[in-house]
């Protein structure tokens, strides 16, 4: 083997060892950006129930102060709620005739 060969191997094994080492660094890398996609997937689930169960929470509050109307007097809201249960009532005996 020559020695322009010789230096020329020599070159091509040191870009083959770089190539290597860059390889195995970015494969250790997408495995830890793989692995932070999953814990965001989690905390993104975790965040969309949350979500929901605030949405019902707010759904549930705006139905109980539309009971109690503007005064925010418990009897009224029980007269309220005691009217929406008789039209309930009316509602399904119509129904069962």
């Amino acid at each position: 083997m020559t020695e322009r060969e010789t230096v020329l191997l020599k070159g091509f094994k040191g870009k083959l060892d770089k190539l290597i080492n860059l390889h195995l660094r970015m494969k250790e890398e997408k495995q830890l950006l793989t692995e932070e996609q999953s814990q965001l997937n989690e905390q993104i689930r975790i965040l969309t129930v949350r979500n929901e169960e605030l949405i019902k929470k707010i759904e549930e509050l705006k139905f109980a102060k539309s009971l109690l109307g503007a005064e925010d007097d418990p009897h009224e809201a029980k007269l309220k709620i005691n009217r929406i249960v008789r039209e309930i009532d009316k509602c399904i005996a119509l129904l069962n005739k």
